[in-house]
């Protein structure tokens, strides 16, 4: 190995890439979310806390022994919420706006414990007809648990840039 010519070569410089432009959504295309996020009891408690939701499902472990499940549930607004967040990098990172969300079905109970993987399609793509550098992406995202059961699905509209029209290109 020649030391020398390695040192006279200039540094590269290469910045991290997170999210996708317009032109990088592809009919058909599924992002598969990674990693996975295991939701404790403490997660639960917090978002059930922090929401006002005191439904003794999600903080009585007494009273949730006694229902059909046996024990806690995870509050769904806590699962979706984590699914969610967990498309950003695939999906929204570079997004101008959320433009909403339909259909969420809620497929299976989520327990302390469970720990949920998701998946993205997308759906359709299409330009904006009154903003040119920007158009609609909707995606149908999934989630499962780490036995392969669905437990989510929901389909987003979120509102991207085109290439070198995003914020700090």
């Amino acid at each position: 190995m020649d030391v020398k010519r390695e040192q006279a070569q200039p540094a590269r410089r290469i910045r991290a890439s997170y999210g996708r432009y317009l032109e990088d959504f592809q009919i058909g295309d599924i992002y598969e979310h990674r990693p996975g996020r295991t939701i404790t009891e403490t997660d639960n408690i917090h978002f059930s806390l922090l929401t006002m939701n005191s439904h003794p499902m999600h903080c009585d472990t007494a009273y949730a022994a006694k229902s059909e499940f046996g024990q806690l549930l995870v509050n769904s607004g806590l699962s979706l919420a984590i699914v969610l967040g967990m498309t950003v990098n695939d999906v929204s990172a570079k997004a101008i706006a959320n433009l909403g969300w339909k259909d969420i079905k809620l497929t299976a109970p989520v327990f302390c414990g469970d720990t949920l993987y998701a998946e993205s399609e997308v759906l359709e793509k299409r330009e904006s007809r009154s903003r040119p550098t920007q158009g609609i992406v909707t995606t149908r995202t999934r989630s499962f648990k780490q036995d392969g059961t669905l437990v989510m699905e929901f389909i987003r509209m979120s509102l991207i840039p085109r290439r070198g029209h995003g914020v700090g290109d």
